[in-house]
């Protein structure tokens, strides 16, 4: 038992428990823990495992197996991935040491990376990754065509893993469309996003067709990043998780229309809408002649906070816990706002720093907080980025150009960490 004995001010102290007799261990599970991993599997139709640190856990357990296949096969791990990638990706690959190449945005917003089937193709056609990393749902609601990548993927003979951090419910819609279930090898999913769990619980899937060497691997890959102490009230949640399956098909079944007329609504009082993500609703806000950071204070004033704004956009996360008055009310709130003259400033183009050194090498070097005005020709240590969304526009190990600095203005950065002079 914790410090606390059982006992506090808080109420859930006597369920915060450890890892004692009867309770399992997460990452040699053979009792409790291993059977409600079996419960979980079953529902979303692979070898299902538990994550207490978040889908930050699960991408490093990913990024482990990876490299792991990768020995196997006697070949260094490579990666092609999407550029609009969480920064806990390009950390595990910088301290995993995995080359990435990247994919970037035709155009649009740095916070998506529109990869079609054919476009990978041409990019498998010029390298040979070892696994291909897309984010699917992305920040703003944009979701890839999984089964197609998948199928390319497949004919390549590569790994395809995705970062499904925010689209756990998307296996509970009437027509599921999980990435496990279109075909990918391996996937993350943070279950407190978008399910009825506490915060950190996520979940890491395999597919019963991926490389043996990720089952067998996974718990091992687990141990090495993740804290030896999981909180049992996290493993507790996404345990209950299990028993509201047929809750959540029932909600979300109801919830996708709803949500569709409210963003049909917004259209019609001439919101943009961006995305195609059935429960996200990602507000275009220059088109109705404002900031999204005016539009998200409007909000807040009323007492309604969404997920995430910058100046271009403003994003709401609907689950099958928000009820009808929820959304009522956010629609109510937000037809109320007097339309204005379109604003025509467009976010500036998305950045191809070049690399110089390894992510590696840039993120164990020594490290220095500089002003973005006096950072041009410096190598990037550790991009500095807020989070949400915790996309990094600069890379560890790339140099810092005038067009990297303009970016991070825009999106109200004032410093950057370089790696220190020699």
């Amino acid at each position: 038992m914790p410090g606390h004995k059982g006992k506090g001010c808080l109420g859930v102290e006597t369920l915060d428990i450890t890892e004692i007799d009867g309770a399992d261990e997460l990452f040699a599970p053979g009792g409790i823990i291993a059977e409600s991993e079996s419960n979980a599997s079953r529902i979303f139709g692979a070898e299902t495992l538990y994550s207490a640190g978040g889908s930050t856990l699960c991408i490093q357990d990913m990024l482990y197996l990876i490299s792991q296949y990768a020995a196997e096969r006697s070949t260094p791990p490579r990666i092609l991935a999407g550029r609009n990638a969480h920064k806990a990706f390009v950390n595990a690959a910088a301290l995993l040491d995995i080359d990435i190449d990247w994919i970037f945005p035709r155009k649009g917003p740095y916070h998506s990376c529109a990869v079609t089937p054919q476009e990978l193709e041409n990019e498998l056609r010029r390298s040979q990754p070892t696994a291909v990393y897309v984010t699917s749902p992305d920040y703003l609601g944009n979701i890839l065509d999984i089964a197609g990548l998948a199928a390319v993927c497949r004919s390549f003979g590569v790994i395809l893993a995705v970062d499904n951090a925010h689209g756990a419910y998307l296996k509970f819609l009437p027509e599921p469309r999980h990435p496990i279930a279109l075909g990918a090898d391996i996937c993350c999913d943070s279950a407190h996003k978008t399910l009825s769990v506490i915060t950190g619980g996520a979940y890491l899937h395999i597919s019963l067709n991926a490389p043996a060497i990720f089952s067998r691997r996974a718990k091992a890959a687990f141990s090495v990043f993740g804290s030896s102490s999981p909180s049992y009230l996290i493993l507790q949640s996404l345990d209950a998780a299990n028993a509201k399956a047929d809750f959540f098909r029932a909600r979300i079944a109801a919830l996708v229309p709803r949500v569709k007329a409210l963003k049909d609504a917004l259209l019609n009082h001439g919101f943009g809408i961006a995305g195609n993500e059935p429960l996200k609703v990602t507000v275009s806000t220059k088109k109705f002649g404002y900031r999204g950071e005016e539009i998200a204070e409007i909000l807040e004033g009323k007492n309604i906070y969404p997920e995430f704004y910058d100046s271009d956009f403003v994003v709401f996360m609907i689950s099958a816990e928000s009820g009808d008055e929820d959304i009522a009310r956010l629609e109510g709130a937000l037809l109320s706002i007097p339309p204005r003259a379109e604003l025509c400033e467009p976010p500036p183009p998305v950045p191809r720093p070049k690399k110089v050194i390894s992510p590696r090498e840039a993120l164990l070097r020594c490290a220095e907080r500089t002003p973005l005005d006096k950072a041009e020709g410096r190598i990037c240590a550790q991009a500095h980025i807020g989070c949400p969304p915790a996309i990094p526009l600069i890379v560890c190990g790339e140099r810092i150009d005038r067009e990297v600095i303009e970016n991070l203005k825009y999106y109200k950065k004032e410093y950057i960490d370089c790696c220190a002079e020699r």
